[in-house]
């Protein structure tokens, strides 16, 4: 009985073994990466000084709005660059769990229904596993305030520190930093400060959505009437616009995030209000008033000079900082110097075919402003371009630096990171998985040789020369092509090119093509190409 006992026992724990949840795939051969957020891209604790206890505040969905105001509403002190809390007794940091990588995974993880909402990095972060990536050896993140300013010499150190601790936890791999949305200035703030620092850690720079130029409709909009990180019913629970508009009225990211002034936009960013004015011959007239991005921040001082805040009993004015304003100057400085240092190379993902704010008009030609003051109560109209929804693709891609390539895809400013076209392209420019010399990351198919013949013969003082190649067009999506390319029929196409020769009746040399494209299968288009050529022998 005893050994049979000892048998099933055995038994058991083979099976348990068995059954174990398999190891996660791994590539030692991987460079590291590092994941660098946008604005409120990052978990945020709020610490007592006083009994150290800490809890999340930034994002939560319980008690959202109240832990909001009162332990992130602060103000910018221009003698140090920072935005301090109004509380004095609480300092706001970011937990550094999974190396980095849980402050901008999912940003609420108590979150069950609705989650989706919270998620930042989360997919690229599960998709990268798959490809080989480890956590704290091969992947990690870096969260950071984004409260401060992106050239915050506290941040910089931060990353400094952290860019070292990647090297040296990959075993002295360069790095591959990919940075989203603010997350790009912020990267190209340091590249700035600290050239030598990132030309020793890092690989490759990929941007994703970063608004180079500014996204001037978006934070015109967001001066006045504050801005909102959730949609659908899951703002209701959360941060009202009016909590957010007070947080970040003193947060000098969110200056730096105005329209570049200096910048020679192709439609230019206008604040635009509709008012009544006395004309010349003392009627009231209506007439619609236009300001550029250099000519709007009287209007910002106007419309938010009698802003204020309740906190704790007492009213504290939040005027448009006009210190911000001189920190954000100095920013733009480091950013318009910044250049790629030799050895690191750059990229450019940004997004298109969403309508994205571009100028901002308050009013109409029947509900007139007749108080600047009062712009915070009026609803914006926005007069949109392409980008992502959020940052025009004309910002976007406007980077100022050389870079390798700049792709542009269809998606959403945030739902970009999700994108299956931009995990094709990081895995191919990450060289992740096997090697595919045939993708073309910018039309995201991969154009892959089948056949190739090709014959010569001189016949009767003619040289005769024949082609025939072919090709499997293969795509991920099966709308990638267009319709006449993934039509039922075969689609025929023919061309005919010739050389004049040595009079005007003669011909030198002449070639003729036929292409045939035929139906799409199983996300695959067969094309084929035969040519002919004569020529007259020299």
């Amino acid at each position: 009985m005893a050994m049979l006992l000892e048998d099933i026992l055995q038994s058991v724990e083979i099976w348990l073994k068995l059954i174990k949840k398999p190891q996660p795939y791994v590539d030692p051969n991987l460079d590291p990466v590092l994941l660098v957020p946008g604005i409120a891209g990052s978990i945020l604790t709020a610490v007592d000084d006083q009994n150290g206890k800490e809890e999340r505040v930034w994002v939560r969905i319980l008690g959202a709005n109240y832990k909001f105001r009162t332990k992130l509403w602060s103000r910018f002190d221009p003698s140090t660059g920072r935005t301090e809390s109004l509380d004095p007794n609480t300092t706001i940091k970011v937990p550094g769990g999974r190396y980095g990588l849980g402050a901008i995974d999912v940003l609420d993880p108590d979150m069950i229904v609705g989650r989706d909402c919270v998620c930042y990095f989360h997919d690229m972060i599960v998709e990268m596993l798959k490809w080989g990536f480890q956590e704290g050896k091969t992947l990690f993140g870096f969260g950071y305030d984004f409260r401060q300013s992106n050239r915050l010499q506290e941040t910089m150190d931060r990353l400094a520190e952290k860019l070292e601790l990647v090297y040296e936890a990959s075993g002295g791999k360069k790095i591959n930093v990919i940075s989203h949305s603010m997350g790009g200035l912020l990267v190209k703030c340091f590249m700035g400060l600290h050239s030598d620092i990132f030309q020793k850690y890092v690989k490759n720079w990929i941007a994703i959505a970063a608004p180079f130029r500014g996204a001037p409709g978006y934070i015109a909009s967001t001066f006045l009437n504050g801005m909102s990180f959730v949609d659908g019913w899951e703002q209701n629970f959360f941060i009202s616009k009016w909590s957010m508009h007070q947080l970040l009225i003193e947060c000098p990211s969110i200056y730096e995030l105005m329209a570049c002034p200096h910048f020679h936009w192709q439609h230019i960013p206008l604040l635009e209000i509709w008012r009544e004015k006395e004309g010349c011959d003392g009627y009231p007239r209506t007439i619609l008033e236009s300001y550029r991005p250099g000519n709007c921040i009287d209007i910002f001082k106007e419309a938010l000079s009698g802003n204020t805040v309740d906190y704790n009993g007492e009213m504290i004015p939040l005027p448009f900082n006009l210190e911000i304003l001189k920190w954000v100057k100095e920013t733009q400085k480091v950013l318009s110097h910044a250049k790629v240092p030799s050895g690191v190379k750059f990229y450019n993902i940004y997004g298109i075919n969403l309508e994205t704010p571009h100028s901002v008009c308050y009013g109409s030609e029947e509900t007139l402003v007749t108080n600047i003051q009062d712009l915070r109560f009026f609803q914006p109209k926005y007069i949109c371009v392409d980008g992502d929804g959020t940052v025009p693709a004309e910002s976007a891609k406007a980077d100022g630096l050389h870079a390798e390539a700049r792709v542009a895809v269809p998606g959403e400013h945030r739902g970009i990171l999700c994108e299956p076209h931009v995990f094709r392209i990081l895995k191919h420019w990450l060289r992740a998985g096997e090697p595919d010399p045939f993708y073309n990351p910018i039309n995201d198919y991969v154009i892959l040789p089948t056949a190739f013949e090709m014959e010569s013969h001189h016949e009767k003082g003619l040289q005769v020369t024949s082609l025939k190649e072919e090709w499997e067009i293969v795509t991920k999506d099966q709308d990638d092509l267009d319709d006449t390319v993934s039509s039922r029929k075969p689609l025929v196409s023919s061309i005919s090119v010739s050389q004049g020769g040595s009079n005007k009746h003669s011909l030198r040399s002449e070639a003729h093509a036929t292409v045939i494209v035929h139906p799409q299968n199983e996300g695959k288009q067969h094309v084929e190409l035969n040519a002919i050529s004569v020529s007259v022998d020299a």
